[in-house]
């Protein structure tokens, strides 16, 4: 059914708001998004309202902040946020007891007070009491006088002002919005030898508000933020979209106790959209492949990770935001296998980073508990036996690592050990091709 509404006198109470010429926005990893805005308005002497229209739908209200750019003094006296936006629904509904005309398909035209609208049909009552009921499907248009007070085309803030000016001025307005976040995307591709990872980084922007943000000046700040916890806004999100853009990167910087990152030139954030742009320049940095198995979290499969230092003579050395890695190895075709995805923590230049790639294939692991004696109430013995069966054909050096509590001591082991902290045993196992290692140890365990 095709359904046009004939509105009838201005929806808003303002004058005409001018388009944004100047506009920045700010995006956090924490589902924020704070945005500047400069626009010209037009103001009355003394008291009166003015719209400022299509802001995102999920907009805080209450972080609203207004500036008179130049000389003169506009204050704000009230704030009202509209967000009851126009539907085929609302309207009908607003219009109950009203009187609204229909046209069928055949060309006739239909009036009456509107009783009820939905499950397919129109019921209406004309003139002389009679009520009609008129199915959707037999009607091309349905005509409203005015659209309904109340609804609105767009998300609008109303402020009511006093002004010593009466013309049009230039205001910066800023606020915070939910539905924005950003996170970092990294892909890295390891070379034949398993010695070398060409990484590259994209920032990945989503903004899932209302709002389209045209020639943005675009800040991405990486760090963990402040906030107090705060209501969500109930509103409804639409199916967002990807565009991935392959332009010039980020310039980073340190600010505050965080690093910010700025596109240098303009970029439009649309609304309900996914959005990549380049992080940094592809890079090159060494790795180290290691192959760790912790019997109590998985006791049946040894984890392959990557490790690497962020530094500038492994060939990294800037800071690194928190996102996803995805880790990619050419195949003799050239083509690209995926062997693992993992999550980096914000990282500063000079750290680790640990990437948890899968689980080796060939290499079985095993542990057993062999003995266990309860000295005393507060004391006991265990002996522990870890099996390492290597089905490869190279060698292969595995990281062993035992959780235990308590006060505890290592009494006898077959293999040289470290204690990495006072909850954790280590055994670095060198295993031969095709071999089998075993490793034998006790510990005192000793709890008040």
């Amino acid at each position: 059914m095709k359904l046009l509404v004939a509105l009838i006198g201005s929806i808003l109470l303002a004058t005409a708001v001018g388009r944004a010429d100047d506009i920045a926005v700010t995006i956090y990893n924490s589902d924020l998004g704070v945005v500047s805005e400069t626009r010209d308005l037009e103001f009355v002497k003394g008291t009166g309202q003015v719209a400022f229209r299509d802001v995102p739908d999920q907009i805080d209200p209450a972080s609203v902040r207004f500036d008179i750019l130049g000389n003169r003094t506009v204050n704000i006296l009230e704030q009202n946020y509209a967000y009851d936006l126009v539907s085929t629904d609302k309207i009908y509904a607003r219009y109950v007891d009203n009187e609204i005309e229909l046209i069928t398909k055949q060309g006739n035209l239909i009036s009456g007070v509107l009783l009820t609208a939905g499950g397919g049909a129109i019921t209406l009552r004309d003139d002389s009491g009679r009520v009609k009921v008129v199915l959707m499907d037999n009607v091309t248009e349905v005509n409203f006088p005015k659209l309904p007070e109340g609804l609105i085309t767009r998300p609008t803030l109303f402020w009511r002002y006093s002004s010593d000016h009466a013309g049009r001025l230039p205001a910066r307005v800023s606020y915070q919005t939910f539905g924005m976040t950003w996170a970092a995307e990294y892909v890295g591709v390891l070379n034949p030898e398993e010695t070398n990872l060409g990484l590259s980084g994209w920032a990945s922007i989503t903004n899932n508000t209302s709002k389209t943000f045209e020639n943005a000046t675009v800040k991405l700040v990486a760090g963990d933020i402040g906030r107090m916890p705060q209501p969500r806004p109930m509103r409804g999100g639409a199916q967002m979209e990807l565009s991935a853009k392959a332009d010039a990167g980020f310039e980073e910087k340190a600010f505050f106790e965080y690093h910010l990152y700025t596109l240098p030139r303009q970029s439009t954030v649309a609304g309900r959209e996914i959005k990549q742009i380049s992080l940094f320049e592809p890079a090159s940095t060494a790795v180290t492949k290691r192959y760790v198995y912790k019997p109590d979290r998985n006791p049946g499969q040894v984890e392959v990770a990557l490790r690497l230092k962020n530094s500038e003579a492994a060939g990294l050395g800037m800071p690194l935001p928190e996102g996803r890695v995805r880790i990619f190895k050419a195949d003799d075709d050239g083509s690209l296998v995926l062997l693992g995805e993992d999550a980096v923590k914000h990282t500063p230049r000079d750290e680790e980073v640990n990437l948890r790639v899968g689980y080796a294939f060939d290499i079985v692991p095993e542990e057993r508990l062999m003995n266990q004696n309860r000295v005393s109430q507060q004391i006991e013995e265990r002996t522990y036996e870890v099996e390492i069966r290597n089905r490869k054909d190279e060698a292969v050096t595995v990281n062993v690592e035992k959780l235990l509590y308590g006060d505890w001591q290592v009494t006898s082991a077959n293999f040289e050990h470290k204690k990495k902290d006072a909850n954790t045993l280590t055994f670095d196992i060198n295993v031969p091709a095709r071999q089998t290692v075993t490793v034998t140890y006790a510990v005192r365990l000793r709890w008040q």
